[in-house]
């Protein structure tokens, strides 16, 4: 499945103006044959947008989603995209996976709250795992600092993810995440991960762009440098079968002296 990564920061503070950005890529995505198209973590609000982040919030079936459905639509392919939503007095750090018939195939809320911003702002889900059928494979969703553990991601894998969306909102200088860390969970998890950024200056933050499409095999299908840009890959099924075949990973773990990972420090 060609996937599409949205690298942009949109215009912080105005969803309407994000959602022209989002229906021009899924144009341009859909037309080389995407079918998936990727943005980044609170892409329709803007990140650093401070007490605006609980005015905007809404529900995962509000408005917005009827937006994005609608482009999906009028294009025929999917979209996973960054937003806060609402729930009662609850706003939570999310990402949603909406269809090309304009179904919302899985909601994810951030369990792995990043800095004084987010803890603010947000109140950290408790799913770890959140999945959805999609063009015959199995797709997973995560927000940004949620990769960086290990733990985390490993569980998607046992799960049967086949490739991991990860709206991101990476600041400099963590670029090396984007550079390193998100090719090695690829491969020590045997999926791809697609791993979307913002850019550019945005409040208090630099963001580093550098979105990548990591495989099995550990190498970076699509890179994005750092300006706004709409880069695409594929995903590929034989070779991820052929790569979990080889990888023995999964095969040769011992869960049984695992125990310590789960003590609190």
């Amino acid at each position: 499945m060609r996937t599409a990564l949205l690298q942009s920061s949109g215009r912080p503070g105005s969803v309407a103006a994000n959602l022209k950005v989002l229906d021009e890529a899924a144009g341009r995505a859909a037309a080389a044959g995407a079918g998936l198209l990727v943005a980044p973590e609170m892409f329709l609000t803007g990140y650093a947008i401070g007490a605006d982040v609980r005015r905007l919030a809404e529900p995962a079936d509000g408005d917005w989603a009827d937006a994005v459905a609608e482009i999906a639509g009028r294009h025929g392919l999917a979209i996973a995209y960054g937003y806060p939503e609402r729930d009662g007095d609850t706003v939570f750090n999310s990402a949603q996976l909406i269809a090309t018939d304009g179904v919302r195939l899985a909601n994810y809320r951030k369990t792995h709250l990043f800095g004084c911003f987010e803890r603010d702002h947000f109140t950290p889900g408790d799913a770890p795992v959140v999945q959805a059928e999609l063009g015959g494979l199995r797709i997973g969703l995560m927000i940004c600092y949620d990769v960086e553990f290990p733990e985390n991601v490993r569980v998607h894998a046992l799960a049967g993810t086949d490739l991991l969306v990860v709206p991101t909102a990476q600041m400099h200088p963590f670029q090396f995440v984007a550079e390193c860390v998100v090719p090695v969970r690829a491969f020590e998890n045997q999926m791809y991960v697609a791993y979307v950024n913002r850019v550019g200056a945005e409040g208090e933050f630099e963001f580093v762009g550098l979105s990548t499409l990591a495989g099995p095999d550990g190498v970076a299908r699509a890179r994005a440098g750092r300006g706004e840009e709409l880069v695409l890959g594929d995903v590929d099924p034989v070779l991820l079968a052929a790569s979990r075949e080889a990888n023995p990973y999964l095969k040769d773990r011992r869960p049984s002296v695992y125990g310590p990972l789960s003590r609190t420090i």
